[in-house]
């Protein structure tokens, strides 16, 4: 379990084949010494678990299950957001993630007039209905509040911090994001489905 407040940034080192599909190494972050192999770590948002720990460096399996359902597939990043793990002590400063993405989406517009950087995303419409005014939403496992709705985007504000220690601050119109919608908005929407579709073909 995760929360969508990014600990730190780091660069992609290098990426090789597999029999499992693709090896990623990451520069280990300033401070993370004490990272352990079996650790799960959101990665742009996506979890993915430190199978081997050198100096400096730490590797991860994709999967392609992982390559087809996220950005991963379509371009690897020079760069990342990384999250650890939430402890049972720990604060939840932003909303319960879990590092599993829904759908990829495209920055369709960056404005930054009046002073304010708002970024604007295209969704696939299937998940129109997981997308609330003021609601919560993951984008590159950064948690941030939905600040407008249209008919296949949204967009959300970007403050100061957010640019400069995400990498949300460095996209550019056309690039994918991972998404991951609000968990309890998804378990709402599968329980009432059924009676939304039963009432509809009454």
């Amino acid at each position: 379990m995760f929360t969508g407040i990014i600990a730190a940034t780091t660069k992609m080192h290098v990426s090789k084949q597999s029999p499992q599909g693709l090896v990623l190494t990451f520069a280990t972050p300033d401070g993370w010494d004490d990272l352990q192999v079996g650790e799960s770590i959101a990665t742009n948002g996506v979890c993915l678990t430190i199978t081997a720990i050198r100096e400096h460096e730490y590797d991860c399996e994709v999967i392609p299950e992982t390559l087809k359902r996220t950005s991963f597939g379509t371009s690897l990043p020079t760069k990342v957001n990384l999250e650890r793990a939430l402890s049972a002590s720990g604060r939840l400063d932003g909303h319960f993630v879990q590092g599993h993405v829904d759908d990829i989406g495209t920055a369709s517009d960056i404005n930054q007039d009046d002073g304010e950087h708002r970024l604007t995303i295209t969704i696939n419409d299937p998940y129109r209905k997981l997308i609330v005014y003021k609601g919560s939403i993951t984008i590159d496992g950064v948690s941030l509040t939905i600040a407008a709705v249209e008919n296949s985007s949204f967009s959300v504000a970007l403050i100061p911090h957010t640019l400069e220690h995400t990498t949300l601050g460095q996209l550019a119109k056309g690039d994918t994001v991972n998404l991951e919608f609000d968990i309890i908005g998804k378990y709402v929407l599968n329980s009432v489905q059924p009676i939304l579709t039963s009432h509809a073909s009454a």
